[in-house]
């Protein structure tokens, strides 16, 4: 077997589980009938919600024509089909003001905190990626203008020209009004830590904006078939391995020296890092630094500078791990909605076995003061 057989065929079986477990998980998500209403006590924000807009579908068709073993587009593939046996996940990213705040109401979740599903604009041309950011941006605006009670907004931004998308942060945040940015980790198998960015973060601090960072798949080809074939690329598995990098990458590479007040939010519980961090200070004291010593060790800044999510993580046992290691005022609510399921984040977030005010932080509290928020 050839290469470009090898990873025709790991793409169909990839294909083939995404669709059955997208499909398991979109049904999972309106199915308020199987799922019993859980009782309403906290204001909740959900922090990690997509959306699509027509136009970035469009490009990814697009794409798809000349791109035929692209991670991301073998990961997707099946989600932005026109066949009708497709699951509904684009029916539900492009619906914002229907079934959407219909599911919302009936599982007690207040507020989503929209952004643009992964891996947003960054597998396209710089030109095209940039201006379909603005067009995404626009449209959350107009969106959360309509419903203000309901939605609030992270801005996309085309990373593969720095200085564009340092000023698209300027407008998405002081224009617009948005509440944060979002990245979807890698562009182009570059990482954020990587100087030429850094444009991109002056941006961020100056407009006091956080920065999210949302999984993506891995940048090489070959590595991510090889898990693929064994349903390790994503969400399982890979999603975490790989943005959990990306944020040890920018913490060893002195990007929270150089941006001290810079916030970043990681979902799914941190990434896997709240769980690493003795192993990690000890062995970075055991290796030569590459960029010389830091000022703080690393544990220090992912609980200074990182603030993580329970997206796709609804575990009692985990959030009150994290808890203990980061404290109630790291930790925000989220679903990952339409990829998650919106009744049984909420239950698990309405019975948490915290205090009651630390729970009051993880589910609106936190993210009202680091998205820039109203308070209820």
């Amino acid at each position: 077997m050839n290469r470009r057989e090898f990873l025709e065929g790991s793409s169909k079986v990839l294909s083939a589980s995404l669709l059955a477990g997208g499909a398991a998980g979109v049904a999972a998500a309106g199915a308020a009938a199987d799922v019993p209403k859980p009782g309403k006590k906290y204001r909740l924000i959900a922090t990690e919600e997509a959306f699509s807009i027509p136009e970035q579908a469009d490009e990814f068709r697009q794409v798809a024509n000349f791109l035929h073993t692209n991670p991301d587009l073998d990961m997707w593939r099946g989600f932005f089909s026109p066949d009708a046996g497709a699951p509904p996940i684009l029916r539900r990213l492009l619906d914002l003001e229907g079934e959407r705040i219909q599911i919302m109401d009936q599982a007690g979740v207040d507020m989503h905190l929209l952004s643009l599903t992964s891996p947003g604009v960054q597998m396209f041309q710089t030109d095209a990626a940039t201006s379909i950011a603005a067009t995404a941006n626009d449209r959350l605006a107009e969106v959360i203008k309509k419903h203000p009670t309901r939605f609030t907004g992270l801005g996309t931004f085309a990373p593969q020209d720095p200085k564009r998308a340092a000023k698209e942060i300027d407008r998405a945040m002081n224009q617009l009004k948005l509440n944060g940015m979002i990245v979807n980790s890698h562009t182009n198998s570059e990482y954020l830590d990587d100087t030429k960015f850094w444009p991109i973060f002056e941006a961020l601090v100056a407009s006091n904006a956080a920065l999210y960072i949302h999984p993506r798949n891995m940048p090489d080809p070959c590595s991510f078939m090889t898990h693929a074939a064994v349903n390790l690329a994503g969400a399982m598995w890979g999603f975490q391995m790989e943005t959990g990098l990306h944020a040890m990458r920018m913490i060893v590479a002195g990007v929270f020296d150089q941006f001290p007040t810079l916030k970043v939010v990681l979902g799914h519980m941190g990434e896997a890092l709240p769980y690493w961090l003795y192993r990690i200070d000890y062995m970075y004291n055991s290796y030569t630094r590459r960029n010389g010593k830091l000022k703080k060790k690393p544990s220090q800044y992912v609980k200074d500078n990182i603030l993580i999510t329970t997206s796709g993580m609804n575990t009692h046992a985990v959030l009150k791990y994290c808890h203990e290691v980061l404290g109630p005022d790291n930790i925000m609510f989220a679903i990952d909605y339409p990829y998650q399921e919106t009744f049984e984040a909420a239950a698990f977030m309405n019975s948490a076995p915290l205090p009651e005010a630390d729970v009051e932080k993880i589910a609106h509290g936190n993210a009202e003061k680091i998205f820039h928020i109203a308070a209820k």
